[in-house]
């Protein structure tokens, strides 16, 4: 809640000001399984828009069993769509 008892929105949504007319969306995301002790970095995916800006896209790190990863998927996923409530 905000200082005016309205639900506070998060910061993400507000910021990227996304508009309720949008007709079609991307989620541009990458999957891919590995041992996890083989990992050692993971950084960021570049995008390149058509409007000649880059943008990147923050790679996420499950682990687990193959369960645990699938409930973390799902997780995330709710948690992804929670920021853009207007969408």
């Amino acid at each position: 809640m905000n200082d005016a008892g309205s639900p506070a929105r998060p910061r993400a949504a507000v910021r990227r000001g996304y508009n309720r007319a949008m007709a079609n969306l991307t989620l541009v995301y990458g999957m891919r399984l590995l041992p996890s002790e083989e990992i050692a970095e993971v950084s960021d995916a570049p995008i390149q828009l058509r409007n000649g800006h880059a943008a990147r896209v923050t790679m996420h790190i499950l682990e687990g069993s193959k369960e645990e990863i699938e409930k973390q998927l799902r997780a995330s996923l709710e948690a992804f769509f929670d920021f853009y409530p207007e969408i």
